[in-house]
Parts: structure tokens; sequence; C-alpha cells
């Protein structure tokens, strides 16, 4: 009891180091000009739909105890660490010393210190989510407020996001009781109960804070109408009045990012946000152009959205090709940003170095989260196995949030940054920690043990070699 005691102790202090750690090297917060237009809102109190109006009213609320990212900041780093010292303390309490270990390694990962150190609508997210499963896992099945509170939290952070359904759901399933995860049927009809709330969260949170719309969703119309005239070399386009519209949109495509069609772009295309909103803005009509033109160009299509997702996941690509980590403040009005020190700058430099591996290649994480749903797929009401917590399986639930999130980024991204795969690594990796070394893994047929370990070889050699002979 001394011991277990002791060990407990030892991860509280650790966990609390973290956070210190995390704020006293990247205080206030870098911010970039994603953030300073958030906090420029924040200010302003008057809020738009492109970023997520509820982050920008959080932080209006925290101006109320200091001004600038700071506060935001703390609740990031808060977030993420507690997150991680519940999962940490519910895994030590199952007496699996080796996964605690891994766990807190995996919570010092340099990337994860520079996006946690960023402030983010993805770093926010994933901090809310590490959080509701560190609840998740410590809450017993009588206690009833960790669950309450993770299932607030969870559909607060569905508010932050388009595409932050599938990460959600699996953890909010996990919450039902365990009856209600027994067969099949019953776990369909309490992920279709679940889905209700999550789905609602972002246009009610949106509407209640009265929202301008901005036409955000626009951006991604207008990403898939450039890459499928690309790879069709046709016009999909409404009609802009611009001479010779295939190869003026071929000179503006770009499989990386949609940028080039938005107008913060250095050298904006003459097809673009700015011609477009109009044409587009008409009833329905965005949604009329963009299913015409995959009707009419379905394989172009398809070769736009998996040159795009092998971008996004940087997998057979050049590393420096792609856009980096954010490792100083963008130039703002307030002046705000971070404090030199050698700490911060050996954590980006080694954050920098990461992102030329494995373990910056989301394509990578996707995979491996792939072979633990197909090792443990269950998310039932069984209290056994490699779960950590009350709810005895948020390992396989960590996976399938982290899997089907990533997926959605396949139809729906139109950009290519790892910040957007913060979630997928962190919830991967503790899932990983937790299931590799349990013999009851791998007690699987050895056809299922090929199906986890192949794509993630296939993946992981074909990332390689791409660099190698690129």
């Amino acid at each position: 009891m001394r011991r277990a005691t002791l060990s407990v102790q030892i991860v509280t202090l650790l966990i609390a180091a973290g956070i210190i750690t995390q704020l006293a090297v990247f205080w206030p917060g870098i911010m970039t000009w994603d953030a300073i237009r958030q906090y420029g809102q924040a200010v302003s109190g008057h809020y738009d739909d492109w970023h997520p109006p509820a982050m920008n009213w959080l932080w209006h609320l925290l101006r109320r105890i200091a001004a600038g990212p700071a506060p935001m900041l703390v609740v990031q780093a808060t977030l993420y660490w507690a997150g991680t010292g519940m999962l940490a303390l519910a895994t030590l309490r199952r007496r699996m010393r080796g996964p605690v270990v891994a766990i807190l390694v995996l919570a010092v990962s340099p990337i994860a210190l520079v996006l946690i150190g960023t402030i983010l609508k993805d770093s926010l997210f994933a901090g809310a989510l590490l959080f509701a499963a560190g609840l998740v896992a410590v809450a017993s099945p009588t206690a009833h407020w960790p669950r309450i509170c993770a299932a607030m939290l969870l559909i607060a952070a569905a508010s932050l996001r388009f595409n932050a359904v599938p990460a959600c759901l699996p953890l909010l399933v996990a919450l039902a009781p365990a009856a209600w995860r027994r067969s099949l049927p019953r776990l369909a009809a309490t992920a279709t109960l679940a889905i209700v709330p999550l789905v609602l969260a972002l246009p009610l949170a949106n509407a209640a804070l009265r929202a301008d719309r901005s036409g955000v969703e626009l951006s991604l119309v207008i990403y898939d109408l450039g890459g499928i005239g690309r790879f069709a070399n046709a016009d999909v386009f409404p009609p802009t009045g611009v001479a010779d519209p295939v190869a003026v949109n071929s000179a503006c495509y770009s499989p990386i990012s949609w940028d080039s069609y938005a107008w913060w772009a250095d050298e904006p295309c003459a097809i673009g946000f700015a011609t477009l909103r109009a044409p587009l803005s008409a009833k329905h009509a965005a949604y009329r152009w963009w299913i015409a033109a995959i009707v009419d160009h379905p394989g172009a299509y398809v070769a736009h959205r998996l040159a795009h997702f092998d971008r996004n996941t940087r997998a057979f690509v050049q590393d420096a090709d792609l856009p980096g980590l954010s490792l100083e403040s963008d130039p703002n009005r307030w002046g705000y940003a971070v404090t030199p020190g050698a700490l911060r700058d050996g954590i980006a430099t080694l954050a920098i170095a990461s992102l030329a591996t494995p373990l910056g290649w989301p394509a990578c994480w996707i995979a491996l989260a792939f072979g633990l749903v197909v090792l443990r797929p269950s998310l039932g009401g069984g209290e056994g196995g490699a779960g950590t917590g009350g709810a005895g399986n948020i390992a396989p639930t960590l996976a399938w949030s982290a899997l089907l999130y990533a997926l959605s980024y396949l139809p729906l991204s139109v950009a290519s940054e790892v910040r957007y795969h913060l979630w997928t690594i962190t919830a991967t990796g503790v899932a990983a920690a937790l299931l590799l070394g349990q013999p009851a893994t791998w007690a699987v047929p050895r056809w299922r043990q090929m199906l986890a370990i192949g794509p993630f070889a296939a993946i992981l050699l074909g990332s390689i070699a791409a660099r190698v002979m690129g």
C-alpha cells in the first residue's frame, strides 16, 4: 500500500511539473494569425463563424481574468496535462506500470508540447477530449458526476470543429451504462442517441452567440471544385469572366491546401473566394455546383481527395514541401510574444526534427490506430481486458476516436498541417501504450494480427521510401 501511494505521488508530481513547465516555457502562448483573428473577436465580443465562436466567447470570458493569450494557454495546458494525469493514475490503479511510463513519455512529445503551447482550436479540442477520456477512465460504475462532466465537455468540444463528431462520439458512447453497449443493436441505438447533441452543438453555439455567416463552408466547395477541375482538365466553376479558367485554375491548385484561392494569399487566384462567394452564396448554389462536379468527374474528385489526404497526413511526400509548426507568435497589434528561452528553443528544435520522422507523420499514427481497432474493436460493456478504469475499455474507445477523426479529413480537409492530427496522435499513442503490451490484445487469429500489422508496416516503409527516393 505504501509503495502504491508513493507511485501515485510520483505521477502526480510529474503531472504538476508538466503543467508548470508547459506554462513557463511557452508563456503567454504562441499566437498564430488564426489566434490573432480570434482574439480580436474576443476583445470586441462580436463573432463570425470562420473560427469557432464558442472558443472566441470563452476567450472573451477569460479576459475578465487577464488579457491576452495567457488564460487560454492555462486552459489548454491544464486540460492536456490533467487528462494525461487521470489516464496515468487510472492505469496505475490497474498495476500497469509500463503503460504508465509510456503515457507520460508520450505526453512530452516535442510536437505535442509546441502545439499545446500554441493557441489553437485544435489544441483546445485535443485537451478537452483528453480530459474527458481521463474522466471516463477514472469513473467507477456508480460515480455519476465524472460521467456527467465528461459528457458536457464532449458536447462543448463538438462546438470547436466542424468534424468533431467522429472524435467525440466513441467517448460519449463509452459514458453510457454498460448494458446499453452489450450488443450490437444496443450499441447502434446508443450511438444514434449520442450523435444528436454532438451534431447540434456547433450550429446551436453559433446561433446562441449570433455569429455572422462568413462563408467558411465555401472553402471546401471551392477547393474541391479547383481539385476536380485540375485533375479533369475542365472548368467546373460558376462563370467568373476569367479568360481560360482551366489554365488559371491549374496554376492555382495545390494538393497541399486551398490557400491560393483565399483572400489572404500573397497572390490570390483570379478564381477564388473573392470572385466565387457571390455566385456560390445563392440559395443552395454551392452544393449544386459541388455535387454536379463530383457526379460529372468522380475519378478527378477521388484523385484530388487522395492527393490532398496524402499531404494532409504527411504520407508519401517530402517533409520540406509541407507546412511546419508555428514556433513564434505572428505580429499582432497587442505585442504578445512568447518568452525567449533555451529550453523552448530546444523543444522547438526537437519538434522540427520529429516532423521528419514517423513521430510527425499522421499517416503512421492512423495506420497504428487502425491496427489497434482490428486487434481490440469492442466498444461493448465489458469491464475487463486492457481498459483503464470504470469504463473498462478506454483504450479501444481512444483508438476508434482517433481513427474516425483522422478519416474525416479524407473528404473534408482543405489544408495540410500536423496540428489537425494532434488528437489522433495523442489518442493513438495512449491506446497503443495500454494495449500493445497486453497478452489479451494478441489473443486473436493470425489473420487479424496480420491485418493489424500489415497496413502499418506498409505505410511506415512506404513513407520512408518516398522520402529517401524523392
